[in-house]
């Protein structure tokens, strides 16, 4: 199931991955796949697949099921932590990672060992921020309450998109932060139901089945008038390490 809502978000992003590599790191004139690129915490491999038209990619993972998964589909990817990368200083031209410092209790190490094996940039492409979600009307506000929550019971950082800025300045590491676009429309929000609410349900665990019965109803309603909104903004962060 999560592997699912991985592939989900990566081409969810992947226009707005692909024009900031083009437009803010390696520049349009770039020659299409000669440019060495790491992907750390690269989990299944779905953001590979969808960059390595642009980049020559390689990846690693602490998860050796990941890893065997995806030397399967013909990726190059070794077991590795992101602590204690396998590589030399300077290995790779990028060095980046998705929805990986979320995760981690040490993100500043993890971007000194991500720019020690990068001969510049360093890319956090995406990272959510679970307390800025916007669920509305009034009757879906508690979906970020309930999202906020579970991430956290997983041992996640709910909040490490607004972080950025901060954890990139304690590794020395400057960087410009945005945030992705993307608002659904009432269409694809139809069409992306059944997934979206089975992400909020395993947020939600076993938690007040009475209160989650009671916002799926919300929602379902609201989605069916077409007065739903939703937006969970996902920051990036493009750093470059100083020479």
């Amino acid at each position: 199931m999560m592997d699912k809502q991985l592939r989900r978000q990566a081409q969810w992003l992947r226009e707005s991955w692909l024009w900031l590599l083009e437009t803010k790191v390696i520049g349009k004139d770039a020659p299409e796949g000669r440019l060495s690129a790491l992907d750390v915490g690269c989990g299944p491999g779905f953001v590979m697949d969808e960059l390595k038209g642009m980049l020559a990619v390689k990846g690693v993972d602490v998860d050796i099921d990941m890893v065997t998964a995806c030397n399967a589909r013909g990726l190059d990817v070794v077991e590795a932590s992101v602590y204690d990368l396998p590589y030399d200083d300077g290995s790779f031209d990028i060095v980046y990672s998705t929805f990986l410092l979320m995760w981690l209790d040490k993100p500043v190490q993890a971007l000194d060992e991500m720019a020690r094996v990068s001969k510049g940039h360093v890319l956090s492409l995406a990272e959510p921020d679970f307390g800025a979600r916007i669920d509305h009307p009034p009757e879906l506000a508690d979906v970020r309450d309930i999202v906020v929550k579970g991430f956290r019971s997983y041992g996640a950082d709910p909040h490490m998109g607004r972080k950025l800025r901060e954890v990139y300045r304690w590794a020395g590491i400057p960087a410009e932060i945005g945030v992705h676009a993307g608002v659904w429309d009432s269409e694809q929000l139809r069409t992306e139901f059944h997934d979206e609410w089975n992400y909020v349900e395993r947020a939600a665990g076993r938690r007040n089945p009475i209160r989650l019965a009671r916002i799926r109803e919300a929602w379902e309603k609201t989605l069916e008038m077409g007065t739903m909104f939703s937006y969970n903004p996902v920051f990036y962060a493009l750093g470059r390490k100083r020479e």
